[in-house]
């Protein structure tokens, strides 16, 4: 992988549309959740997720979890039965990801989902990843944005650390709240 030069942006419109244009493009943005700092690409464009792996070093049969703005979003991607729909009322937005089975007509990619017939799903709490997402219009597979084995970056800095010369952008949003992945 050739070095590129990581921006660290902080956040407002100019700046999350300058991201969108990026995923739009297929290239990797970080942003915060709740949870900690993700490593996004449009989860439904395969090429972009293999970014992802690459740029982690993570194993491509470890699926990613793809994130929506809304349950709405996600509805087309998967079969939500009444269980799954109830705990997406009860803990959506939030750090909940659920694995469910991939709808054939769903759009996002088969690299996300390492192949398998299920997806990870969830909608995020933090107000920066709900609008990037929303802007972008798809889900956004985002892995943690740091090297697969590290610790999840909880701050802008720690994920140049890890990747920087490896991703575009970093949307600085200060630090992430929980500092522990989603419960799936």
């Amino acid at each position: 992988m050739e070095p590129i030069e990581t921006q660290i942006l902080t956040i407002s419109s100019t700046n999350l549309s300058y991201a969108t244009e990026l995923l739009a493009a297929g290239q990797l943005v970080a942003f915060p959740t709740e949870t900690v700092y993700g490593l996004g690409a449009n989860a439904t464009d395969g090429r972009a997720n293999a970014r992802i792996f690459e740029a982690k070093g993570r194993p491509s049969f470890n699926p990613l979890i793809s994130h929506g703005s809304s349950l709405s979003m996600l509805l087309p991607e998967a079969q939500f039965d009444d269980r799954a729909l109830s705990l997406a009322d009860k803990f959506w937005p939030g750090p909940l990801t659920m694995i469910l089975p991939r709808k054939k007509s769903g759009h996002i990619s088969d690299l996300a989902c390492a192949g398998l017939s299920t997806v990870a799903l969830r909608v995020p709490a933090h107000p920066v990843a709900l609008d990037l997402i929303a802007r972008a219009g798809v889900p956004i597979a985002a892995p943690s944005a740091n090297q697969s084995g590290t610790l999840s970056p909880t701050t802008p800095h720690h994920v140049l650390s890890s990747l920087g010369g490896k991703i575009p952008l970093i949307l600085a949003g200060g630090s992430t709240k929980y500092g522990l992945e989603s419960t799936v």
